[in-house]
């Protein structure tokens, strides 16, 4: 993910938001890759995300390493660390998806792929 003033926050550092949802779409993605999930009958959904910040990056762009920590029937949960480009460490994550019953989206919802995954 890029360093950039779009995702800075008041006093000029990157916003633990955009570090949080980095570390969501990476651990979500483990977790669909690495579960047995059926997207055309379940989605995955975050049940816990938990992040610690340690530091500001001192390089961009940072990026996040998600690994599989357990992959449970309906629970997975992930480890996600986030580094810059000089591999200092600038968070760790916990994370667990449930998968459930694949839903109809919200009212006033457009999917822009159909076909996709609901991830």
């Amino acid at each position: 993910m890029p360093v950039a003033a779009p995702a800075f926050n008041g006093s000029g550092n990157l916003h633990g938001g955009a570090i949080a949802t980095l570390v969501d779409v990476a651990a979500g993605s483990c977790a669909a890759r690495a579960s047995g999930f059926d997207p055309l009958r379940q989605s995955l959904v975050t049940a816990d995300l938990h992040v610690r910040y340690l530091g500001r990056p001192k390089g961009d762009p940072v990026r996040a390493e998600a690994r599989l920590v357990r992959s449970g029937h309906m629970l997975i949960v992930v480890e996600v660390r986030v580094l810059d480009p000089f591999d200092n460490l600038v968070a760790v994550a916990d994370f667990s998806a449930m998968v459930v019953a694949r839903r109809e989206p919200l009212a006033g919802a457009t999917p822009t792929d159909p076909d996709a995954p609901d991830l």
